[in-house]
């Protein structure tokens, strides 16, 4: 059966993800879910979708998080779903260019044209986009400090630390082999994004 196309969805709110799955599933898109913004980056890397849609504020990685890292290294356009419609959080939205910011409470029926809408404007995308280790690390100790955030935000998920007994874990890491706490996020990640992609 062809779809209209795969979309990422990302909700830390239960009941908010089954009726996003469910309505743009009977819509004719391919649904690939996640509850937080660590699984969402290691599924976007696995599956590729044509477009995210992402809830803003989730525990660990925000829904800012995840679309910096799609439109940086997966070139994946994005949408937020947000409660929030302060300045500062459109102004934010703006920054990192989605296509289109849903407030809640939402209809999926408001949903479903704006999504379908955003797939008839998107651009073509690179075909390969490198490890986002890779990338950082030709980008020397500066980039490479960008993964502590992000290696922060999986320690939290995966072992239910806080953010900061999770850069505690971090920091005693790096102390235990001898390295940055830049370049212990950056194997750490590395280690995360092999166990996404099989076959690589």
């Amino acid at each position: 059966m062809s779809t209209k196309g795969k979309i990422l969805v990302v909700d830390d709110d239960r009941l908010v993800l089954a009726t996003l799955v469910h309505g743009l599933s009977q819509a004719g898109f391919e649904i690939i879910d996640a509850d937080n913004g660590d699984d969402a980056i290691l599924l976007a890397r696995e599956h590729r979708p044509d477009l995210a849609l992402l809830d803003i504020r989730m525990e660990g990685m925000s829904g800012f998080d995840v679309a910096a890292y799609l439109r940086e290294y997966l070139h994946v356009p994005f949408m937020f779903l947000s409660a929030f419609a302060d300045e500062e959080t459109v102004a934010k939205v703006k920054e990192l260019g989605a296509v289109a910011y849903l407030v809640k409470p939402l209809d999926i029926h408001q949903i479903v044209p704006a999504v379908e809408a955003a797939f008839a404007n998107r651009p073509a995308r690179p075909v390969e986009a490198p490890l986002p280790s890779e990338r950082l690390a030709a980008g020397g100790e500066a980039a490479l400090a960008q993964l502590v955030p992000m290696a922060v935000g999986v320690l939290m998920h995966r072992y239910s630390l806080s953010r900061q007994e999770s850069l505690q874990r971090l920091e005693k890491l790096a102390e235990s082999e001898g390295r940055s706490l830049a370049e212990a996020a950056q194997r750490l990640i590395e280690a995360v994004e092999l166990l996404a992609m099989p076959g690589r």
